[in-house]
């Protein structure tokens, strides 16, 4: 197979944007867009990419990490300036290399293979990546010629009557013959309003040598999206996200209502798992099978394993295993493990902790740097105190062990296996396999209080 190579553009600042983050950066779904980009070439049987870069550079840079080689364009002045600073990496390389700006995150590594396959079978030199769109106005316009070949592209402003009913448009994204872009980028000129070096004029200068130029649409012109501002940002992702949506169900994923649901580009889910509305997931999380996650719920990061149910809860950065039931109202903290059958409540705050199988805090609680055992009941209102004013301390509870109501486990202290911890007591020692702990005030009743109160 022919050399495939490519040039990723991501040099600009981005200024529609109105921020401080390189537009690039931006994120859809999850990941910022010149990684979506970045992934579709991976895919497309690429061996060797390019990232232009300038403002950001580093940042950029941080993101693809050695995935990509890099050349700095220090002074934005056009596209086809920006492709050439690529000229010392990829010049002497035979092959076809794809030009693709980093702005376009839904375009998909199965568009840009059909691309690269449908410009070393036509034997062009350039092939534009267009589209079929019902409004055109303000797109640059393919003209071809009656073989099918591409005339040239002409600009809405520059277009005649007749050019502007073309519904063909040049969507930004190119391949050409590695060796015929690189000639013909030191040919363009910058005698325009600007004063830039424009790569779509390559097109032109191919075609004045006698070249065959071509193009490919796009079988889904959502696809050819270039986000410029926050509004083309706000676009992506709900493409993406209906695009992310669909691929889960037809992988037997229940959606209550896929509109109202927001997944990430790296969640897994598996089959039979139902996501109610409002449902937020995020990040590198996985789901199960078998799993119920309740309307409204935020999962990030986090790994549920099979038969999971979570209602109206957020979990970050922690692990669930199968069988377990969490919510509503409950909230599960970064760095928690949380074992099997275990219930999580209403109003349960998990955080930095362990909860062995069986264990169930029903209600009102909060379980901080703890290691739970097995089979403990942690009843309403229980609280670890495991914060002193500059430290945080960790308490272990072992298995089968009680934990009344409205207990304070004043962190760090160790309770043995089969322990009690009578309701409404303050512990600070530790507690020995099988005893009983109760700590509080002695009570005391005041005889004829009310009509004291009274003043009787």
């Amino acid at each position: 197979m022919t050399k495939r190579m490519a040039v990723v553009l991501a040099a600009g600042k981005g200024t529609r944007m109105k921020s401080d983050l390189y537009k690039v950066m931006h994120p859809v779904n999850g990941l910022p867009m010149v990684e979506h980009v970045l992934r579709a070439v991976e895919q497309s049987d690429v061996t060797d990419i390019v990232t232009i870069v300038g403002h950001g550079a580093d940042t950029v840079k941080d993101a693809l990490g050695d995935r990509s080689q890099y050349a700095l364009q220090e002074e934005q002045l056009g596209t086809g300036h920006a492709v050439q600073q690529a000229e010392n990496v990829l010049a002497n390389e035979e092959g076809n290399t794809l030009v693709i700006c980093g702005d376009t995150p839904l375009l998909t590594a199965e568009t840009l293979t059909a691309l690269f396959k449908h410009h070393e079978e036509s034997g062009a030199k350039g092939t534009i990546l267009s589209a079929e769109i019902a409004n055109p106005f303000g797109y640059g316009r393919v003209i071809r010629e009656a073989d099918n070949s591409v005339s040239h592209i002409v600009e809405e402003k520059d277009a005649t009557d007749e050019e502007r009913k073309v519904t063909e448009i040049n969507s930004g994204t190119y391949v050409f013959d590695n060796k015929a872009l690189f000639e013909m980028l030191n040919k363009v000129g910058n005698d325009n309003a600007q004063g830039e070096y424009y790569l779509p004029d390559v097109i032109g200068l191919l075609k004045e040598a006698g070249e065959v130029v071509s193009a490919f649409v796009m079988a889904d012109s959502d696809e050819g999206l270039g986000v410029n501002d926050r509004v083309g940002l706000s676009e992506a992702t709900k493409i993406m996200t209906r695009r992310i949506n669909e691929g889960h169900m037809r992988n037997g994923v229940t959606f209550f209502n896929a509109d109202a649901t927001y997944i990430e580009a790296d969640v897994e889910i598996g089959s039979d798992t139902v996501i109610e509305s409002g449902v937020s997931l995020k990040g590198k999380t996985i789901i199960g099978k078998n799993c119920q996650i309740g309307m409204n719920s935020e999962l990030i990061e986090t790994e549920i394993a099979d038969n999971v149910c979570v209602t109206q809860s957020v979990l970050e950065h922690s692990t669930v295993a199968a069988n377990t039931d969490i919510g509503p109202f409950a909230h599960v903290r970064p760095n928690s493990t949380i074992g099997e059958r275990v219930h999580l409540g209403n109003f349960v705050e998990v955080k930095n902790s362990t909860v062995g199988n069986d264990t169930k805090a029903g209600h009102l609680a909060y379980i901080g740097d703890a290691d739970l055992g097995e089979n403990v009941n942690v009843g309403c209102g229980a609280i670890f105190v495991n914060y002193d004013g500059k430290k945080k301390h960790r308490s272990t509870i072992g298995n089968d062990s009680f934990i009344g109501s409205n207990s304070n486990i004043v962190s760090p202290v160790t309770v043995g296996d089969r322990a009690f911890i009578a309701a409404g007591s303050t512990i600070v020692n530790d507690i020995a396999e099988e005893e009983l702990a109760i700590s509080r005030p002695e009570q005391k009743n005041i005889a004829n209080y009310w009509n004291k109160l009274q003043g009787k």
